[in-house]
């Protein structure tokens, strides 16, 4: 039998004023974007650079230690109600203007857990209501290393795009590699290494995507 556990006047007061210190460094940030519609909150600590390059949509959070690097060909766009957790790092690009990417979109109440990596080097599309557990991991980029007589370094990157179709959920340390789509409503289970198209409804829990069956 469970608890009924009251959320005292002083936990209501605690959270109000961190939520309250979060608003006001949001109306700040707002400054330099390209677009921030309704309420914005911002954690400690957060770096967001390129601002310009980053449009939210209405009730964005972007949470302690944050970075979002915004210089991208197409944009980062976070549509209402996203959440991007504590400590999570979004890079399409260098800092210093090399190996520029393309971006990234994530649709209306879509969440990325904490401490996961996306780089969005190639553009990265992510629909709505997904969830992706901590320490996930996209990498929408993948290096070229067919010519043996040359070194991969000088051989260039491929980037053919990550796709995450509605209402995903995406467990802890899953790693999702360049080319990959995940179709609506799939299920990908925590340290699952995707490297291959899952197609709607399924649920995946083999790190080499053999263990599948629809929902």
């Amino acid at each position: 039998m469970g608890f009924a556990i009251e959320i005292t006047g002083t936990d209501k007061l605690n959270i109000l004023i961190r939520t309250g210190i979060k608003f006001i460094r949001g109306l700040w940030k707002k400054l330099f974007l390209k677009q921030a519609s309704g309420l914005f909150l911002v954690g400690k600590h957060v770096q967001i650079s390129h601002g310009k390059h980053i449009t939210c949509g209405k009730n964005v959070k972007f949470e302690d230690y944050a970075e979002i690097h915004g210089l991208c060909s197409k944009g980062l766009v976070f549509g209402d109600y996203v959440t991007i957790s504590r400590g999570v790092m979004i890079r399409p690009s260098s800092y210093y203007g090399g190996d520029y990417g393309q971006g990234l979109v994530m649709g209306e109440h879509s969440s990325i857990g904490p401490y996961g990596y996306v780089g969005c080097s190639g553009k990265i599309t992510i629909g709505k209501n997904v969830m992706f557990g901590p320490k996930c991991s996209l990498f929408a980029e993948n290096h070229n290393f067919l010519d043996i007589d040359t070194s991969i370094k000088s051989q260039g990157v491929s980037q053919k795009g990550i796709i995450i179709e509605d209402d995903c959920w995406i467990g802890s340390n899953v790693i999702i590699l360049d080319g990959v789509r995940i179709g609506k409503g799939s299920v990908i289970g925590a340290g699952t290494l995707v490297t291959k198209d899952v197609p709607a409804g399924s649920i995946v829990m083999d790190k080499r995507n053999r263990a599948e069956r629809k929902r």
